[in-house]
């Protein structure tokens, strides 16, 4: 006769935990573990979270998510000693974090945590960030990622020209310029060309690294998170060097606040790329930042492009009176009009006259429309001049390029 303890079916195994101060503050959260693990989760207070992790049953544990909020911000240190320990027993940690400063996400970050998700949650988060630690291999398979042979050694010789570009909307084309730009720049002479460097400060959506076709290195966060350690050699370490013509700094690999770096931060890399490079083009993000003043204050000419259309002008007028409130140096825009109106284009070219004029700026710079050629260029991972030297666009930027390169050379003849 059948017991009836073997009518009973087993309780499926623990595979994951979330861990919180009351897990009830993340509903969300809560329904997707429920759709992605079924009953194969816990929950933990971090009171009892220390206690579990310390226990055999751990082991078997596939990963734990760790979720914190603005009211955790006091307890830093107990979550911190949570997360080493889960790295400590092997157990991968995905962090959740709501409203929490970027001083303290950062701290999170560098213990090790194997990703991050916002809170509330986003459409498929969790199964995305669940998937890619399945995904990643076992840490004893992971070679330990080789610095890049630096092309030159880093002497802190050069007095660099650094050449920001701000997208003041979306989809004007700030970084197909400014790759572009920093291509046409590199290659100006067939020998002894300027030494180049391409700075992606899009730390969320940047996609310098897309289209040049180059992998995002975990170095570039490394780098950030300690400026303060930062010499010559390690921050062209933590550069790629783009067929052996310029170097360029990826985004992370992961999406980060954008105000994870101080103003401190940016000044000491960009002093140290100007040291190291006769041109440092900077891929900016659309979005105007606590260390937005850095960079154009260190600015030699600062691009902002646009195109024409409402949201551009009104954009435009608005980063014009953010910068006069703040006494900033405004008069460093030089503002770039992509998609601009053909030479025949009478109409057109009257209403760039009229953005201009109601605007109080001059647009100096008019890019024609480089049609279906870019976005191919930019799927591929070349710049415009491998891809469609004759394009119209790329004609363009090579003309900047080659009067950006004769103004420096003045400038340094002048200063001899």
């Amino acid at each position: 006769m059948s017991s009836v303890a073997a009518l009973q079916p087993e309780p499926a195994p623990i595979v994951a935990c979330t861990i919180s101060r009351d897990v009830s503050n993340f509903d969300l959260l809560i329904e997707d573990m429920e759709v992605e693990l079924g009953e194969s989760w816990g929950d933990l207070s971090f009171d009892d979270a220390m206690l579990f992790l310390n226990q055999p049953d751990a082991d078997a544990l596939e990963f734990v998510a760790i979720a914190v909020d603005s009211d955790d911000e006091n307890d830093l240190a107990r979550i911190s000693g949570i997360i080493s320990t889960a790295k400590e027993k092997g157990v991968k940690v995905i962090l959740i974090a709501e409203e929490v400063s970027p001083i303290a996400l950062h701290q999170l970050l560098r213990l090790g945590a194997d990703d991050f998700v916002p809170y509330p949650l986003p459409e498929n988060a969790l199964h995305d960030a669940i998937e890619r630690l399945r995904r990643a291999p076992a840490i004893d398979q992971i070679l330990p990622e080789q610095p890049a042979a630096p092309a030159f050694k880093p002497k802190g010789d050069r007095d660099g020209v650094i050449l920001p570009v701000h997208g003041l909307a979306g989809g004007t084309g700030a970084t197909t310029f400014a790759v572009n730009l920093a291509w046409e720049l590199a290659t100006i002479q067939k020998a002894n060309g300027p030494r180049v460097c391409l700075l992606d400060f899009d730390f969320q959506y940047g996609s310098v690294s897309t289209y040049l076709d180059l992998p995002r290195r975990e170095a570039v966060y490394e780098m950030l998170s300690d400026t303060a350690a930062m010499d010559n050699v390690s921050f062209l370490q933590a550069l790629l060097n783009y067929n052996d013509k310029m170097h360029v700094m990826t985004a992370p690999s992961e999406m980060l606040p954008l105000d994870i770096v101080t103003s401190e931060d940016i000044n000491r890399v960009l002093d140290v790329a100007r040291a190291n490079f006769d041109f440092v083009v900077v891929d900016m993000p659309s979005t105007v930042v606590q260390w937005t003043e850095a960079v154009l204050n260190k600015a030699h000419v600062y691009f902002a492009t646009m195109e024409l259309d409402m949201r551009s002008a009104q954009n435009a007028l608005r980063m014009i009176r953010a910068l006069k409130a703040e006494e900033l140096p405004f008069e460093k825009l030089r503002y770039v009009l992509n998609r601009a109106p053909k030479f025949t284009d009478l109409s057109g070219k009257s209403r760039v006259k009229r953005l201009a004029e109601s605007l109080d700026i001059t647009i100096e710079l008019q890019l024609p429309d480089g049609t279906k050629q870019v976005t191919q260029s930019n799927d591929h991972g070349l710049p415009l001049a491998e891809t469609a030297a004759k394009n119209p666009l790329r004609r363009e930027i090579a003309k900047l390029a080659k009067s950006i390169h004769d103004l420096n050379l003045a400038a340094e003849a002048a200063a001899v």
